[in-house]
């Protein structure tokens, strides 16, 4: 493949390539194909829905408890969670959660449909937790364990909570916020082995109640968005769409394991599947492709706590990881470590990224410096239960700035107006996701839940981007964060792109300041790599013959250590464009 660089004025530089489709994107059609046809492993079936039918795999099971039932049986015996010391089997997760089903059923009194809460931090209680609330016919209600406490008790409130199970520091935080709510709040020591930190949970009896029949229509789960562009709202799925969404990674992960078999990157007897999870459980990325696609692949999950590049690669030796995700900047660490050598990591099969774009630059060092873990990208959101586009392998490094095509075959994307119209192919739109994975809406937040979906079923994602000749998705910011300076719509994440291309900047932001004359102007907070500098007006300077001439920044402020992040690990912009205006103002003040 030949790839080259057009220019078209201001607007983004584009890679094009002279022969597209490429021969990896017709095998992944070809594959998948197969594999959808009627007789193949995840043969299609209609769902009515928006007065249409969705495609969804006939195979999955109804309800997240006959799927823990199936792959918990199938992998009794293999190992399943390492959490420091202790190792448990997907026989010894099932049973415990089983054990917590029937206790909540029994002496908690949870009838179908109670929302109950999990404020903690990853361990092992946290998914016999999650399971067994499912299973017990409650909804998983996963609490932001980041969250300050009056943002938990606000979240508890929100959704109407039954039942809160917290670890120490969580609870303490819910107590400290003054704010009294309903729900009953149950510590948990889940630093304990997993049987001594649910033993409060059993204590309470019920060992045999009975546990309720469950079908797709029921309601399975409420996450909380990310709160990157405002208030969380709690986004509620039914165990259909969590079951379908999660089988859109698994027919992702089947195609490309039968890629790579052809290509010969597998052996004929492979490493088990081995996870380092670094992930919160309580996002997305945590509970869908990471745990829940575990189940039916056998995948053993690594727990590490707090994420430490150092400890990762320690991990990755040790337990033979052969698969590592979590936001871009986790695996550009690993990569450019200077201690990297020194590990084995050659398990490694790949670096999977998603909930933040990956520079350029960085895509180009991955693949150069760790051929055997090509890095690839995800996008999709809480409330499409992760799914939505994915590159990978070779089209990953020729597209380097999309972030793939829609996963087939349970996902279609189109590019929308404001009025619900597609744009034509190439223009800028607000990228939709239309898919049965789709959830149900914001609890007891109509308005919003109306304004998010179109009538024919398209979640509007609030981001902006646009679909090239190939059909790859190309995000360019989100819808309500675009700078507009004296009417000319200002990217942020292309004035940040042009802010990595330095070799000093380790982390940038940019966002809008308020203007008089021109309405906004662009802001920017970077953090630099340990020993770099560089002043205000050469960074400035570096950025005007990569923008265009109304989009570098006005205003550079350096950050002292890392930026600060959400409990996703995405940047916490909503904070950073607060106290910087904040500060701009004071200096406007000052200067006037």
């Amino acid at each position: 493949m030949v790839l080259r660089v057009i220019s078209e004025g201001n607007e983004k530089a584009k890679w094009e390539r002279d022969k597209m489709p490429s021969a990896l994107d017709l095998r992944i059609d070809a594959v998948t194909a197969a594999m959808t046809a009627e007789g193949g492993p995840a043969a299609l079936t209609a769902y009515r829905q928006y007065g249409r039918d969705l495609p969804m795999v006939a195979a999955a099971p109804p309800t997240l408890p006959a799927y823990f039932d199936q792959f918990c049986t199938a992998y009794a015996e293999r190992e399943f969670i390492v959490a420091g010391d202790e190792r448990l089997t997907f026989a010894q997760i099932h049973a415990a959660s089983r054990q917590v089903a029937h206790a909540l059923a029994g002496g908690w009194g949870v009838k179908k449909g109670d929302r109950i809460g999990i404020a903690m931090r990853n361990a092992p209680g946290w998914i016999v937790l999650y399971m067994g609330i499912l299973m017990a016919g409650g909804c998983a209600t996963l609490l932001n364990g980041w969250w300050q406490g009056h943002e938990l008790a606000a979240g508890i409130d929100a959704v109407e909570a039954k039942l809160i199970f917290a670890d120490p520091q969580r609870a303490a935080r819910i107590a400290e916020s003054g704010q009294h709510s309903p729900a009953h709040v149950v510590t948990l020591d889940i630093s304990l082995p997993l049987a001594d930190a649910i033993a409060p949970v059993l204590a309470a009896g019920g060992a045999d109640a009975a546990l309720p029949d469950l079908t797709g229509d029921d309601l399975a789960t409420i996450l909380f968005t990310s709160g990157s562009t405002g208030l969380a709202k709690g986004a509620v799925s039914n165990h259909r769409q969590v079951v379908q969404g999660t089988y859109s990674y698994l027919v992702q992960t089947m195609m490309m394991l039968q890629i790579a078999t052809q290509e010969g990157l597998v052996g004929a007897n492979p490493p088990l599947p081995c996870m380092l999870f670094s992930v919160p459980l309580f996002h997305v990325t945590g509970e869908v492709p990471m745990m829940l696609v575990s189940f039916a692949i056998g995948r053993k999950l690594v727990m590490m706590p707090k994420w430490d590049v150092v400890e990762a690669m320690q991990l990755i030796e040790k337990e033979k990881i052969t698969s590592f995700t979590g936001v871009p900047l986790m695996s550009f660490e690993i990569v450019t470590h200077p201690d990297r050598h020194k590990y084995d990591l050659s398990t490694l099969q790949g670096l999977l990224g998603g909930g933040a774009p990956r520079p350029v630059e960085h895509v180009k060092r991955i693949t150069e410096e760790m051929p055997h873990s090509p890095p690839g990208i995800g996008y999709g959101l809480t409330e499409t239960n992760g799914v939505g586009a994915g590159n990978f392998m070779s089209n990953y490094q020729e597209k380097p700035n999309s972030t793939g095509r829609a996963s087939a075959p349970l996902v279609e994307i189109a590019i929308l107006d404001d009025a619900g119209q597609p744009v034509p192919q190439g223009q800028r739109g607000e990228i939709c996701i239309r898919t049965v994975a789709v959830f149900s809406g914001y609890w007891n937040n109509p308005e919003a839940s109306a304004a998010c979906m179109t009538e024919d079923g398209f979640f509007r994602t609030g981001d902006i981007g646009y679909l090239d000749e190939d059909k790859y998705v190309f995000i360019v910011d989100r819808k309500k964060d675009i700078i507009i300076r004296g009417g000319e719509n200002i990217s942020c994440q292309e004035v940040e792109a042009a802010l990595y291309e330095h070799p000093a900047v380790a982390e940038a932001c940019v966002f809008g300041l308020p203007d008089e004359r021109f309405g906004e102007l662009v802001g920017a907070v970077v953090s630099l790599h340990a020993g770099q500098s560089i002043s205000e007006s050469d960074l400035i300077a570096f950025t005007k013959p990569r923008l265009p001439v109304f989009a570098p920044p006005h205003r550079v402020w350096f950050h002292d250590g890392p930026l600060p992040r959400l409990g996703t690990e995405k940047i916490d912009k909503v904070s950073l464009r607060k106290l910087y205006r904040e500060i701009y103002a004071k200096e406007a003040g000052a200067a006037g």
